[in-house]
């Protein structure tokens, strides 16, 4: 593009800007019926990525805890006191400062708990992850597990099968759209098949991850997270991830005027430990590299304070109890086994703390286990509570406890129905479902009244990156501006007459026109045939007659959700786009986005 030269009185005309061909054109879009056997292929893969995934987190926890090399380890047998007494102290720090070195060298996406990470990848990077993600966040998720850090494993393995899912597109050269229904069939099959949840995983990939509900996208991901479950179930059993003994209440009775009132204020409780969990969280993300610049020492302060919590509660009570994914103390509670309400107590506070140090300071692993733990502790101790004041009743403390898990993991995460399904599928107790829905709504609605971001989203909000929380049934919303810009404009100075400006056109279907003074952007006329009559009528006229002042502009990879919203809020034709995270001058302008660019667009994205 040529820019006039602002000395000039009458400055030429710019020519018409044409921008280079699209990179995509050699993308391939493939059949459903093609998509379906690729998601299939990528469930294999998840599934045994997450049965490696424990084996690993087994021989780490062996090695560090226990002293023998061996991959045999039942996350939900608490298991006493480590032969290596205080020295186990030493366990997470160690184990902590190798997971920073694999970060570091070799993807830094592998740190925290990868959901966000997957998220970022649909909404703003294409669906692309890198393949190194799924073996760096395999080694170091399975390394802060099972060395001690107070994590879970279900983030690890949605942002492993994902990473597969999008590493096998990119090899095949998938389009952005299907390259994302895969990186999500990954990740759906990743939580299937580590909770053994079918449903749970199809509903997370809909609920979390998908912008666009459709049988292009739905299919996909029920055969790819059907897959992952039935090897799962083959490698590593057909169990549910908690054994629930017989359930403690007639189901008749579930929601006398006692149990509704516990049910719903457990509800409240619950969306308020969502709320501090998400905020405590941030704090700590935000705090650590406030403390120094240095990862190594960051993680090593968070994880001498994780050791020392270990060594503490194990000389006090046993066991370190706050370690690792915590399946363990869950299936104490729903066995009856243990209820001391101060423990219980006391157990959702360290919890809560050791997770956010743990995730603050730099390990790899996920939130969705801890939010278990924390609902399976809360929900405990509240019944107790309850139970105390008013004996006699049928809320039991492993029911509280199931409920308290769902409302958690729901308020936490956003993914309101995939808590509600996959608490059932984890314990196969059909008896409390009526209970769960009405707390884990509850719960939502109290964190969403508290903050509005899910403890997923906030991290990317950080980065200037919104994920809608309405989704549109469509996938164009992941679209970036450059997308679906117009590569024809035309640039023009202030004060030149429009006649000049609309010389080269050859219909009335005028380009676009930006208007400049000294290289800056000044104002934009959109496409009008009304500028041709007009011209005609009033040769002299200029372009600053016509030009719109206030200027949507937008990055060239800003999301289209992104420029549909400032269009809104401007209530303007068109939006001008732009190389760069500067303020914008004519030389940076590489398109324009139009209301009929973006009808062509939403036209083009359905199917027949």
């Amino acid at each position: 593009m040529t820019l006039a030269s602002p000395s000039h009185p009458n400055p030429p005309l710019s020519p018409i800007h044409t921008s280079n061909a699209d990179s995509t054109s050699n993308l391939r879009t493939v059949s459903l019926l093609a998509m379906c056997l690729l998601a299939l292929a990528v469930g294999l893969m998840t599934g045994v990525g997450a049965v490696a995934l424990r084996g690993l987190i087994g021989l780490f926890h062996n090695i560090s805890y226990n002293g023998i090399f061996s991959f045999i380890y039942d996350a939900n047998i608490s298991e006493g006191p480590s032969p290596f007494g205080a020295f186990v102290f030493l366990s997470p720090v160690v184990g902590g400062l190798i997971v920073v070195y694999l970060v570091q060298t070799f993807a830094p996406e592998a740190k925290g708990h990868g959901v966000p990470e997957v998220m970022d990848a649909v909404f703003y990077k294409r669906g692309n992850i890198r393949w190194q993600v799924a073996v760096v966040k395999s080694l170091a998720s399975a390394m802060s597990i099972g060395s001690g850090a107070s994590v879970g494993r279900e983030g690890p393995i949605v942002q492993i099968g994902a990473a597969l899912g999008s590493a096998f597109s990119q090899g095949i050269r998938l389009t952005s759209s299907q390259k994302i229904t895969l990186l999500a069939a990954g990740a759906g099959a990743g939580i299937a098949a580590t909770f053994n949840t079918p449903l749970g995983g199809v509903l997370f990939a809909l609920e979390i991850l998908l912008p666009e509900v459709s049988n292009r996208t739905f299919l996909p991901v029920v055969i790819a997270t059907g897959t992952a479950t039935a090897l799962g179930r083959v490698l590593i059993g057909p169990d549910p991830a908690f054994i629930v003994p017989e359930i403690h209440f007639v189901a008749d009775s579930i929601f006398g005027p006692f149990e509704a009132i516990t049910f719903v204020l457990l509800g409240v409780v619950c969306g308020i430990a969502a709320w501090a969990f998400i905020r405590l969280l941030v704090f700590m993300e935000d705090g650590f590299p406030k403390l120094t610049d240095n990862p190594y020492v960051q993680n090593l302060i968070g994880m001498s304070a994780i050791g020392a919590m270990m060594v503490v509660m194990m000389r006090t009570f046993g066991h370190p109890y706050v370690d690792g994914v915590g399946y363990g103390v869950i299936q104490s509670v729903l066995n009856h086994s243990m209820t001391s309400v101060g423990l219980l107590a006391l157990l959702f506070g360290l919890k809560l703390l050791a997770t956010t140090i743990s995730l603050g300071c730099g390990a790899s692993g996920g939130i969705f286990s801890p939010s278990l733990f924390l609902g399976a502790a809360l929900g405990a101790a509240f019944a107790g509570l309850m139970n105390t004041v008013m004996p006699g009743h049928a809320v039991t403390l492993p029911s509280a406890a199931i409920v308290g898990m769902a409302a958690i993991v729901g308020a936490g995460t956003g993914g309101v129905m995939t808590a509600i399904i996959m608490i059932f599928e984890m314990t196969r107790d059909y008896a409390i479902i009526v209970p769960v829905i009405v707390s884990v709504a509850i719960a939502a609605g109290i964190r969403r009244l508290l903050i509005d971001e899910t403890i997923y989203t906030i991290k990317l909000r950080h980065r200037g990156h919104r994920i809608p929380k309405e989704r549109h049934v469509n996938l164009f919303l992941v679209k970036h501006a450059r997308d679906i810009m117009e590569h024809r404009f035309v640039v023009t100075t202030t004060g030149t007459a429009l006649k000049e400006v609309i010389a080269g056109e050859r219909t009335a279907d005028l380009s676009a026109i930006v208007v400049e003074r000294n290289g800056h952007i000044v104002g934009l006329i959109p496409p009008r045939s009304g500028l041709w009559r007009e011209a005609g009528l009033n040769p002299e006229i200029t372009v600053d007659s016509f030009m719109e002042k206030r200027i949507v502009l937008a990055r060239d990879v800003d999301s289209l959700s992104t420029v549909f919203a400032r269009l809104r809020r401007h209530r303007a034709g068109a939006a001008i786009v732009f190389e760069g995270n500067h303020r914008p001058l004519t030389k940076d302008l590489v398109g324009i986005i139009t209301k009929r660019a973006i009808a062509d667009t939403i036209i083009d994205s359905y199917d027949d």
